[in-house]
């Protein structure tokens, strides 16, 4: 049976789900929101760990190079819904936005995990 590469990661981005859904959270580890097809911990890693780093930090090599801020910071934790809202659909500096690929409901699920990092 041939799978495309488009299937692969789909399959890969649904056990990837699957683990962190099913593994036990130390104490400050943020917490896995459930949303329609996956969980947001699932699409924390996709898309936003790259940069920010699994932790929220902002060390890694592309975080250091764009002064990203610490989302478990006090200055970033903060900012109201409506304004972490606005960054992850619409974007910020070299963020893109995640509205249209997300939708309202993932959008949502993102803010919640990022108040789970709560430092």
């Amino acid at each position: 049976m041939y799978i495309s590469a488009k299937g692969k990661a789909l399959m890969l981005a649904a056990a990837i789900g699957l683990a962190l859904g099913s593994m036990v959270f130390r104490a400050g580890t943020p917490r896995v929101y459930a949303t329609g097809s996956g969980d947001a911990g699932a699409t924390y890693m996709a898309k936003c760990a790259s940069c920010h780093a699994k932790d929220g930090s902002g060390h890694t090599p592309a975080g250091k190079k764009m002064s990203l801020k610490d989302l478990r910071s006090s200055e970033v934790q903060a900012m109201s819904d409506a304004q972490l809202t606005e960054i992850i659909a619409k974007g910020k500096g070299k963020m893109p936005g995640y509205e249209k690929s997300l939708g309202a409901d993932g959008v949502k699920s993102l803010v919640a995990y990022v108040r789970g990092m709560k430092g």
